[in-house]
């Protein structure tokens, strides 16, 4: 029998892989990694911060986290209150 190849677990957590991608945002408040991940990908509710409300499984939206801080705080907003939250810096 052959031997089969096994790839080393992913540190990126399954969601923020699929079919998005990453980019950084300089902001008052800091460095952001942003991710855009479409519907397809979403499979849970999120509580978004900026507006405190629900994101429903596939609906497309943003995650977001602190280059500051680990990617364990990251949050999933909503696109258009991702937009609006705070103007980028450049």
């Amino acid at each position: 029998m052959g031997r089969r190849n096994r790839r080393e677990p992913s540190e990126e957590p399954t969601e923020l892989k699929l079919g998005n991608f990453a980019r950084t945002e300089n902001h008052a408040d800091g460095e952001w990694k942003v991710t855009s991940l479409t519907g397809d990908t979403s499979v849970k509710v999120y509580r978004c911060p900026g507006c405190q409300g629900e994101i429903q499984p596939k609906t497309a939206h943003i995650v977001a986290w602190n280059m500051d801080y680990s990617a364990d705080e990251r949050r999933h907003w909503h696109t258009a209150c991702w937009k609006r939250r705070t103007p980028s810096r450049y």
